[in-house]
């Protein structure tokens, strides 16, 4: 039995709003490394969320951001810390590369066989929670993505940039307008998991080179805080050197 106390539904998601109507969800109860984050953003006619987190607590139930208007609910990648609350939105989107896993996710396929016991958290989530019976519920895709596409929240638009390497189906969200990047897992502010094929490894490469070109001012990825187009593009930069020298 985990030593771990158990946190209370109402203090599971920390809500904090940041600026050009982007608010940052996440759930502090869980380790930083495995902490996903949740993005909210606000547009004229609907919202859209990019991610939705573990899915131990509601988010429509204890987040009432979520249910204020009609809203897009994106998944960046179908890894279990990414969208285990899409089950609770009727407009789900995702790539097609991994709409399937969205539709019929498992402890594999999701990677939570991998990741989850209770040493991610420092407390546990409410009952009846357990680590060995945690599962994501299937939420298929109400809208299949493809390169290119469009998320038009009525005032603003995010293209959607096919980002494999990380996952095959992973997805970034450009605002040109703005310069706001959603990078999901592909590149953020930390340790980056690759993939481990040369595939793989191949595309990564290409994805970090083609969001190296995006005239970024901020990017919010999938984990870790939000930081800097200038910081963007140095992270991209020494991870790309690495490649070359194979260190």
């Amino acid at each position: 039995m985990s030593a771990l106390q158990r946190a209370r539904s109402e203090d599971w998601y920390r809500i904090r709003p940041l600026s050009d109507g982007v608010t940052w969800i996440d759930e502090p109860h869980i380790l930083e490394f495995f902490r996903c984050n949740v993005w909210h953003v606000r547009g004229r006619d609907r919202d859209m969320l990019v991610d939705s987190g573990m899915g131990v607590v509601s988010l429509r139930e204890w987040v009432p951001l979520v249910t204020e208007r009609a809203l897009d609910a994106v998944a960046s990648h179908t890894h279990f810390d990414h969208v285990g609350c899409h089950h609770e939105f009727e407009c789900r989107l995702c790539h097609a590369a991994e709409a399937n896993i969205l539709a019929n996710p498992d402890r594999t396929n999701t990677l939570a066989a991998d990741y989850v016991t209770d040493d991610i958290f420092t407390s546990l989530p409410p009952e009846p929670y357990s680590s060995v019976l945690y599962d994501v519920k299937a939420a298929p895709a109400t809208r299949i993505l493809q390169e290119g596409d469009v998320i038009d929240l009525g005032d603003r638009a995010f293209e959607v940039i096919h980002t494999p390497g990380h996952s095959p189906g992973g997805i970034a969200l450009f605002e040109k307008a703005t310069g706001i990047l959603f990078s999901g897992d592909i590149v953020y502010d930390g340790e980056l998991i690759e993939g481990r094929t040369a595939k793989d490894q191949a595309d990564y490469i290409r994805s970090m080179e083609r969001l190296l070109t995006l005239p970024v001012t901020i990017v919010h990825g999938g984990h870790f805080p939000s930081y800097s187009g200038a910081r963007h593009r140095d992270i991209i930069t020494q991870w790309l050197k690495t490649k070359e020298t194979g260190a």
